[in-house]
């Protein structure tokens, strides 16, 4: 009896956790030559919400490996193939809906020439990361995660969270093209 007992505790715990569940959605440019992109320069996307420095150092960190991994290789110069920006939206903020994105100044993309229009609604507790062709400064791939930073966790959950976030956010980078 005292196992059925703690059977029953034990179920009843576990549905009682809310589960994290990342989910992931991805658009992309089907006319871009994914195969050119060999190297990247992170910058600030104009008016975007960004983290505070030490969570934006440990993701764009996060990033850096897994776009290793694709065959990315990180920049410093404005004669890079891609330029790379991400923003977020916090639980309290209200629903985002991008119409017009453009680089910030100092970029190396600038003004209307590096707006691009896109439908994409973001939600509170998601990232957005946005990849730009640097020669025609148009939007080439554009990923959401939800979840993608457990800010309560201990720094060492907090990576494996963030991890599994930018792995499955990148899991579709470069798009197959059939």
């Amino acid at each position: 009896m005292k196992t059925y007992y703690f059977l029953a505790l034990v179920l009843s715990a576990v549905a009682a956790t809310p589960a994290s569940a990342q989910s992931v959605r991805y658009t992309f440019d089907k006319k871009a030559d994914f195969s050119k992109y060999k190297t990247y320069k992170w910058v600030a996307i104009k008016d975007a919400r960004q983290l505070d420095e030490l969570t934006a150092e440990q993701l764009i960190g996060t990033f850096d490996l897994e776009l290793a991994k694709k065959g990315l290789a990180k920049t410093q110069s404005d004669d890079t193939d891609l330029y790379i920006g991400y923003q977020i939206a916090r639980l309290k903020d209200k629903p985002l809906n991008n119409s017009n994105i453009g680089l910030a100044a100092g970029s190396g993309v600038g003004g209307s020439t590096g707006a691009v229009s896109t439908t994409t609604a973001v939600h509170s507790g998601q990232l957005v990361l946005d990849i730009y062709d640097s020669t025609t400064k148009q939007l080439v791939w554009r990923g959401v995660v939800s979840d993608p930073i457990d800010a309560d966790a201990k720094p060492d959950k907090k990576q494996k969270h963030m991890d599994k976030a930018v792995q499955k956010l990148l899991k579709n980078y470069p798009p197959k093209l059939a």
